[in-house]
């Protein structure tokens, strides 16, 4: 069956840096378009990053521009987020989701940011 499993969430001191990873199975992963969004505590999921099936186009949200890397290996079946400058801001649980004409969602990884 179709699993997205995020994983390399956790507590980290402003300023510091993770690095978030999604390995998928039951699906032609090197088809789907791939991307990260986030939930924090009492707010709705956002966008985060975004990148295409063969990783030749890549987005993000402007309030992680150039602090967060997205990339894919369609070898490993895996998308990745590094996160480097962390902010008590990007504090909240992170989720990988598959498109091409279903969408999947994986269970996601809590981030948190804390001195």
């Amino acid at each position: 069956q179709v699993q997205l499993v995020e994983s390399g969430g956790g507590l980290v001191q402003p300023g510091g840096s993770l690095r978030l990873s999604c390995a998928a199975s039951g699906f032609t992963f090197s088809s789907y378009v791939m991307s990260w969004y986030r939930q924090a505590p009492g707010k709705e999921r956002e966008f985060v990053a975004r990148i295409s099936s063969t990783g030749g186009s890549i987005n993000y949200a402007d309030s992680v521009k150039g602090r967060f890397t997205i990339s894919r290996d369609n070898a490993k079946n895996t998308v990745y987020l590094q996160m480097n400058s962390l902010k008590p801001d990007d504090t909240a649980v992170y989720y990988c989701k598959a498109v091409r004409i279903i969408e999947y969602w994986g269970q996601g990884t809590q981030v948190t940011v804390s001195s």
